[in-house]
């Protein structure tokens, strides 16, 4: 590991872990509230952080609360190994322990819940553009294949959870935010809690013209959620989520483009017009209903079960298509767990399944300025995706905890395409049955004290292609494109010292994959998609948090605390080679060999509270090639405000706060491999935002 990058490492392990389990905080709560260590339910077992063998990273409320609330991004990059990427404005993609080989648009290869909810589609795209950050109360994110519960996959799971009312608490708030290029953006929340249940209702409006040419974004979200229970053995919970979106889509520049002026969308060519003219846009309609059913037949023994229906319809004009996908699914999950004793030691096992299917008509235009124009095709794509899995953790004595688990998955995918059906009926439907495949884990994890653990494990996964990869937006149909395959080792320690003032969590890992999906990008926009061979992926990860100093009362723990956390990345291809090229041994193209994320919470009895954050990632390659690299940088983001209650029922939260505050100009989001050159998709510059939260507890 290069010099430099040492201290940076070293300071890190004095300082905060974000996986502490807080309260959502709102204006009525003060600015840092400490409770027990996080409970991890990414394994079903319901078991504390520090007693999971696999590297897990927690975000809660307090965490989101500390950023701006029109993106997701900066809190989630708070975690070693994570990297969400904004391409455009809410045009996301998630990498969790390698590179966004996969994904030049969407999130892939990382399988995410929304409140128990599968929030991937049964083609493997998962809409994170759907969600809105203020309804979010919890990130939990499991690093690396989890084929122990989670089915197929690679590149690790996402759980969200919405945030949730106190019991015994009723609460409506307001609240509003301004901000540079345009930004404007309202929210409305109604909730109520008590011992038996919840019910709550947001909406947020969110409006920006954005910051270069052709990325302005409309967005508004509806989530309702509700829970009770009817009796003492069951409780029932029901999830809405309703999006209506509308972004624009800016495309890439050349590295001269991105010098010359970063503000500026892709300008079009004597061949091809640019994304102004072809009004280059995403819109989306979509819902989400969710119903789950817990049911406690004793002390030991429960069972959880999930279902759900989504629907969607998506416009999206680009270069030289424009796509109209109408989409329908529906799946659900349920897993059973018991506990008891084996040879006088605790046993929890867990078992079920999981199955999604998916129905979407996909039609695919030429684009005249926006407008839709002759049929290029008209395909009908069903989706079916199903596992079963089961796990076993074992209580062995001098502190081990042994845990055993397996997955069983198939995935199936059927396409017609209705507009050859005439002309070539012996060839217009296509099928692909990927052939099932068993997904392994094996930890093993020692309690070292009753505050500090040491785990290893070794844990397999497979993760077949998406939908957009087999079918990518030229119209062909990827016959022979295979599923990955890769297999992770990892050792890692976690704990507190120092009278809990001090949290680490540290891990390295090492991941090899093959049949490793990877994507170019021709000149008119469309990434296709074939196998590279293999990569090994290699790296630290380390995260830590610490009090400066700190005062307690009855009601909330104030202070100053330091955290950050880093991450070494050695990502290399292995046998690579392309069209007479040999890749072997380069850089992973898209991922930095360096990330940091530190930053500073301070608040006081009075309210006000500061949130300093910086960030730092390395160059990175764009191509496989190694031959083109995107800078690396250093940004600076700050929030300050002033929370306080009045009369024990009036909430507030005025804030204030500065992105990008030396005004740095990076690519947040790269096209990889792209034709031309056309990598970088500009951040924005150095922009402000204020606001004000005003909330009534009853």
């Amino acid at each position: 590991m290069p010099y430099r990058y040492c201290l940076p490492l070293l300071l890190l392990l004095q300082l905060p872990l974000h996986a502490q389990n807080r309260t959502p905080a709102s204006p009525d709560t003060a600015h840092v509230i400490t409770l027990p260590e996080a409970t991890v339910v990414g394994y079903g077992q319901n078991l504390p952080l520090r007693r999971t063998a696999a590297a897990v990273g927690v975000i809660d409320a307090q965490v989101i609360n500390r950023f701006s609330q029109t993106s997701l991004t900066q809190a989630v990059n708070t975690l070693p190994g994570v990297r969400l990427e904004e391409r455009a404005t809410a045009s996301y993609r998630i990498s969790v322990r390698g590179s966004t080989l996969r994904s030049p648009f969407g999130v892939r290869n990382v399988k995410t819940y929304y409140n128990d909810i599968p929030f991937t589609e049964a083609s493997g795209s998962t809409p994170f553009n759907l969600l809105d950050p203020a309804t979010i109360g919890r990130i939990e994110v499991i690093k690396g294949p989890a084929g122990s519960v989670y089915g197929a996959g690679t590149g690790g799971v996402v759980l969200l959870s919405n945030r949730r009312p106190l019991a015994g608490e009723a609460r409506a708030q307001v609240g509003t935010t301004v901000g540079s290029y345009g930004l404007r953006r309202y929210t409305v929340v109604a909730e109520s809690g008590s011992a038996q249940g919840f019910v709550r209702a947001q909406y947020a409006h969110q409006s920006v013209d954005g910051y270069r040419q052709q990325s302005a974004l409309r967005r508004d979200v509806l989530a309702l959620d509700g829970e009770f229970s009817p009796s003492g053995k069951q409780t029932v919970a029901a999830h809405l989520l309703y999006t209506d979106l509308d972004y624009q889509l800016p495309g890439g520049l050349t590295r001269t483009q991105f010098e010359q002026n970063p503000r500026q969308a892709r300008p079009g060519t004597a061949t091809a017009p640019g994304t102004v003219a072809q009004r280059a846009a995403y819109r989306s309609r979509a819902a989400l209903l969710g119903l789950s059913h817990e049911y406690r037949f004793t002390d030991r023994f429960t069972n959880k079960t999930t279902l759900y229906t989504l629907g969607s319809f998506i416009k999206t004009p680009y270069l030289i298509d424009y796509e109209r996908n109408t989409l329908v699914g529906w799946g659900g999950r349920t897993a059973f767990s018991y506990r008891s004793t084996l040879l006088n030691r605790t046993i929890r096992l867990t078992a079920g399944g999981e199955f999604q299917s998916g129905f979407e008509n996909s039609r695919n235009y030429q684009n005249r300025g926006g407008v839709p124009g002759a049929l290029r095709y008209d395909d009908e794509i069903r989706t079916g995706t199903g596992f079963g899995f089961a796990q076993a953790d074992y209580e062995l004595p001098a502190g081990f905890l042994v845990t055993v688990g397996a997955s069983y998955n198939r995935l199936r995918y059927r396409i017609e395409r209705a507009s050859d059906a005439a002309a070539q009926p012996e060839n217009y439907r296509f099928e692909r049955d990927f052939r099932p495949q068993v997904s392994p884990r094996v930890a093993l994890l020692k309690e070292l004290t009753a505050q500090i653990s040491a785990y290893a494990s070794v844990s397999t996964g497979f993760s077949p292609p998406t939908d957009e990869e087999i079918r990518p937006s030229d119209g062909s149909l990827n016959r022979t494109l295979q599923a990955e395959r890769g297999t992770s080792y990892e050792v890692g320690t976690r704990g507190n010292l120092l009278q809990n003032r001090l949290t680490f969590d540290v891990a390295l890992f090492d991941f090899r994959l093959k049949q490793t999906i990877v994507t170019r990008t021709t000149d008119l926009g469309t990434s296709v998609f074939f196998n590279s061979g293999s990569t090994r992926q290699r790296g630290l990860e380390a995260a830590a948090s610490g009090w400066l100093w700190r005062t307690t009362d009855s009601l909330r723990t104030t202070g100053l605390r330091l955290w950050g956390s880093y991450a070494y990345n050695h990502f290399r291809f292995g046998h690579y080679l392309s069209n007479d090229q040999d890749y072997s041994g380069n850089r992973l193209t898209g991922t930095p060999p360096h990330t940091l994320s530190a930053g500073l919470d301070y608040s006081q009895q009075l309210g006000f509270y500061a949130s300093p954050t910086l960030n730092h990632q390395a160059r990175l390659p764009l191509n496989d090639a190694n031959t083109a690299y995107a800078a690396g940088y250093w940004t600076f983001a700050a929030r300050i405000g002033w929370r306080r209650t009045f009369i024990n029922h009036l909430g507030t939260d005025v804030y204030a706060g500065v992105e990008n505050a030396t005004n740095r100009h990076y690519s947040l989001g790269n096209d990889l491999n792209a034709f031309g050159g056309r990598y970088f998709q500009p951040a924005p510059g150095r922009n402000y935002y204020g606001g004000v939260l005003l909330g009534w507890r009853w």
